[in-house]
């Protein structure tokens, strides 16, 4: 990927509307390739001048394959489902992650596109079991045992992805080769998916708790690195790189593990805020978050809410999970950067972000109250009435 090369390579980016799909592709259009970012929203930020934007849905196999045309390289990173109130629309989850991904494979195959990056996660493997320093020979979770249908569905796609690796492409011209990078939570200045959840939570006075074993480690991956692990990743499956990196999978992450609360402090105090010293179980925590998506389930269709937390997140924020980077070092050459949150704090800082005087209206309280009351109802339901009643 050599910026001035007499004949420039253009990839097409899945998802690359989004936060780390719209990084990745300014970054690899600096390198001298020509970059179509393909989504069914525009970017929030302007696009820049030469990168081509295509408004379609990976869920249409037409369209993608009209995308796909003289493109050498997917990067496909569209996805549904990851956190809060998404990951309870089954339906719209099994379409992008499954078929989208099925559709992926077979424009590549009928453009002859060579080569395709999967987005995959942490996920495929993790489904709440302790892991420590784990590597790449873990087999994959069990499709019944992952606690939600994102987690279950991007497990799917990576199979699919990585089974396509070495079939024929439809114009006769090699074959495809593909590989999946399993990324740790993204984080970020400007990152849209988790970071301003967390920053509502904070400024709504909702952050007052703490969970699980304090000394738990879980791993995050800044966008950078993330960027650099998929550019590295597409080199890898050239032959000049003997495709080395074909039919593989590889985790990513800053390799730091840390506790997910402490990795938080900086951003919470950052912010003027005081970090909470009340630590729960996990246990507890996790019941919550199972009526929490009972309640969800019963009035989701009339009132939308966002859940405080889900299963999947209190599994992924309380129990140890870390993995080795020693594959993607040695046959990537990925190295991971420091970073810090500092850069994350001053973004939010220039939204305006901190303490500021709450309004509580009536229509917040009847709200707030109808939710209270009906999550009464499933607690009580959910346990039998002798051990809630007992003298």
């Amino acid at each position: 990927m050599e910026a001035g090369s007499s004949a420039k390579e253009t990839v097409l980016i899945t998802g690359g509307g989004g936060y780390f799909g719209f990084r990745l592709g300014c970054t690899i259009y600096k390198k001298g390739v020509d970059v179509i970012l393909f989504d069914v929203m525009k970017p929030l930020q302007p696009v820049p001048e030469g990168i081509k934007f295509m408004q379609g849905n990976v869920c249409c196999l037409a369209e993608v394959q009209e995308a796909l045309k003289d493109v050498i390289c997917v990067f496909h990173i569209a996805s549904y489902g990851m956190s809060g109130r998404e990951q309870l629309n089954r339906k719209l989850i099994e379409d992008v992650n499954v078929k989208g991904t099925e559709n992926v494979i077979q424009a590549c195959k009928s453009t002859g596109v060579s080569s395709l990056v999967y987005t995959s996660t942490y996920n495929v493997i993790f489904g709440g079991q302790i892991i420590e320093n784990g590597d790449e020979s873990l087999p994959y979770l069990p499709l019944h045992l992952h606690p939600d249908h994102y987690s279950r569905t991007k497990s799917l796609a990576e199979m699919k992805v990585l089974k396509a690796n070495g079939t024929e492409l439809g114009n006769g011209k090699g074959v495809l080769r593909t590989c999946a990078l399993r990324p740790a939570g993204i984080y970020g200045p400007g990152e849209q998916r988790h970071l301003p959840r967390i920053v509502s939570y904070i400024e709504r006075g909702l952050f007052k708790f703490v969970y699980g074993d304090p000394l738990s480690l879980v791993e995050f991956v800044h966008v950078d690195n993330l960027v650099q692990a998929h550019i590295l990743a597409f080199e890898a499956l050239k032959a000049n790189k003997k495709h080395i990196a074909a039919g593989q999978a590889y985790f990513i992450s800053d390799g730091r593990p840390v506790n997910n609360f402490e990795f938080f402090r900086p951003l919470v105090e950052g912010l003027g805020y005081k970090f909470p010293t009340c630590r729960l179980p996990l246990s507890l925590v996790y019941l919550f978050a199972f009526l929490t998506e009972v309640v969800h389930f019963l009035v989701g269709r009339v009132y939308n809410f966002q859940p405080l937390l889900t299963r999947t997140e209190v599994y992924k924020t309380g129990v140890t999970h870390y993995f080795s980077m020693e594959k993607a070092r040695k046959e990537l050459g990925y190295e991971p950067q420091k970073y810090s949150l500092n850069e994350v704090v001053e973004w939010f800082r220039s939204q305006g972000c901190g303490p500021k005087p709450r309004k509580y209206t009536i229509t917040h309280l009847l709200r707030d109250g109808g939710l209270l009351l009906l999550f009464i109802a499933v607690l009580v339901s959910w346990f039998p009435s002798a051990v809630i009643f007992s003298p």
